[in-house]
C-alpha cells in the first residue's frame, strides 16, 4: 500500500513523445473535441486500454469465471453509453478514441442542445452552471452514463436557466 496522501497518475503518457502521426491526429481531436490540453487525450485513451485489455483477456480464456467477467465487461461498456446491449466482446476491441471522447460532459452538452460549441460547454461547466443529476460537475472529461444523460441540465441557481438557454452569449456579440 502506498501513501493514502499520495494521488496515483491516471493515465499514461505516449511511449514515444515525437511520432509525427499521433502527434497531427492528437491536434485533430483537440480541435474537434475542444480539449485544453493534451494530457485529457492521454486519460481517454488510458481508459480505452483498460477496455481493451480486459476484452482480451476474456476472449484468450474459456473458464466460468471468464463467462463472468465477460459479462460484467459488457455491462459496463453498455452502462457508460459505450456499446449497445447487445453488443459482442469483439466491439470491444474495434472501440476507439473517439467512441470514448463523444462520451464526455463536454461533448454531450452540445449533442443535447445546451451548448452551441464544445468551447462553449467547455466554460459552461467550469463555471458550474451545469448539473448531472443533483451534482454539479466541474469537470468537463466526466463520463457521462446512460442513465445521467437523461439528468443532463443547468443549474437552477446560475444565470443560463434564468434566461432558458445556451445561446445567451450569441446575443451579445459574443461564442
Amino acid at each position: 500500500m502506498g501513501d493514502p496522501k499520495k494521488t496515483r497518475s491516471k493515465f499514461e503518457g505516449p511511449r514515444h513523445p515525437w511520432q509525427k502521426s499521433r502527434i497531427v491526429e492528437e491536434a485533430a481531436l483537440k480541435k474537434e473535441y475542444g480539449i485544453k490540453n493534451k494530457r485529457e487525450i492521454h486519460k481517454m485513451r488510458y481508459i480505452l486500454r483498460k477496455y481493451r485489455s480486459q476484452a482480451r483477456k476474456v476472449v484468450a480464456g474459456g473458464s466460468e469465471q471468464n463467462l463472468r467477467e465477460k459479462e460484467q465487461l459488457l455491462g459496463a461498456t453498455f452502462r457508460v453509453g459505450l456499446l449497445d446491449k447487445d453488443a459482442k466482446v469483439d466491439d470491444v476491441l474495434t472501440m476507439t478514441i473517439k467512441d470514448i471522447m463523444d462520451r464526455r460532459l463536454q461533448t454531450m452538452l452540445v449533442k443535447k442542445g445546451l451548448a452551441n460549441t464544445v468551447s462553449q460547454s467547455r466554460q459552461f461547466i467550469t463555471h458550474k452552471h451545469v448539473m448531472v443529476g443533483d451534482k454539479v460537475i466541474t469537470s468537463p472529461s466526466h463520463l457521462v452514463s446512460r442513465e445521467e444523460e437523461k439528468n443532463l441540465r443547468f443549474n437552477p441557481y446560475s444565470v443560463l436557466a434564468k434566461a432558458g438557454h445556451a445561446t445567451r452569449g450569441a446575443k451579445h456579440g459574443k461564442g
